[in-house]
């Protein structure tokens, strides 16, 4: 279940980024990139709705290796969320100081959810010796 509820939260995510809350995802990119603002938040789009699927169709043997790269995803989207507090940019309700800083608390969380959600922790704890 835990699965499938972060495949659809990551496919309504991706929905977003490629119509509704466009303009609100390009607030998270950062300056420093050397990429087009919405160049990133397109493809990042693209990768969640892939992603979200993944999680959602993919069979069973499959699931822990999906599992590791939606954890990995999170974590490469990481700096767009901290450039977001650093550089005090509005977007998504996150208007202040703390908002921002609480928001990136859940960042682990989600790490922790694909890896459990997928089997993938479970599957490469099994697998040490």
């Amino acid at each position: 279940m835990g699965r499938l509820l972060l495949g659809a939260l990551l496919l309504v995510a991706g929905t977003a980024h490629l119509g509704p809350a466009r303009q609100e995802f390009r607030a998270q990119v950062p300056g420093w990139l050397p990429l087009a603002p919405d160049l990133v938040v397109v493809a990042s789009g693209v990768v969640e709705l892939v992603l979200g699927a993944a999680l959602v169709l993919a069979p069973g043997r499959v699931r822990p290796l999906v599992g590791w790269v939606v954890a990995a995803f999170f974590v490469a989207v990481l700096p767009g969320n901290v450039s977001q507090l650093l550089t005090r940019t509005d977007a998504f309700g996150l208007d202040s100081d703390t908002s921002r800083a609480v928001r990136l608390l859940f960042q682990p969380l989600l790490v922790a959810w694909a890896l459990w959600s997928t089997g993938a922790w479970r599957a490469w704890r099994s697998r040490r010796p």
